[in-house]
């Protein structure tokens, strides 16, 4: 993945695939500090990425300051970050682009996962 630079902020550009269907998700936040990833509700809903009430639970997402939002959180099986297929990945869905300006955040659960490495030096996490 390419890093680039927006406001001090590295943002990348991810491929999700679930349920059979692959979108590209622009202006992803990786954010080593930030230990879930979550997804916004509607930029995933095209793909099947949908909120499970029956499976998963609010919860409130902190942010700089405090200040919270509410966010669903869950369990999603046979989802696809890129090349990395998680069977079981824990990842909350919610409103991050009207609210952040981003479409998801990377949080450190998945770059454990998929034992990322970041590159600041050539701009890519490999």
């Amino acid at each position: 993945m390419k890093i680039e630079m927006c406001d001090g902020l590295p943002l990348v550009s991810v491929f999700l695939s679930y349920n059979g269907k692959t979108m590209q998700l622009n202006d992803v936040l990786l954010d080593t500090g930030c230990f879930t990833t979550i997804f916004d509700t509607d930029e995933v809903e095209e793909i099947g990425l949908i909120i499970d009430r029956t499976n998963g639970r609010p919860r409130r997402m902190y942010g700089v300051g405090g200040e919270s939002e509410l966010c669903y959180e869950q369990i999603v099986s046979d989802i696809k970050i890129n090349s990395h297929l998680f069977d079981s990945f824990q990842l909350q869905l919610g409103i991050t682009k009207e609210t952040y300006g981003f479409n998801g955040i990377l949080g450190i659960d998945f770059m454990i996962g998929s034992g990322a490495l970041i590159d600041l030096r050539e701009m890519l996490v490999k």
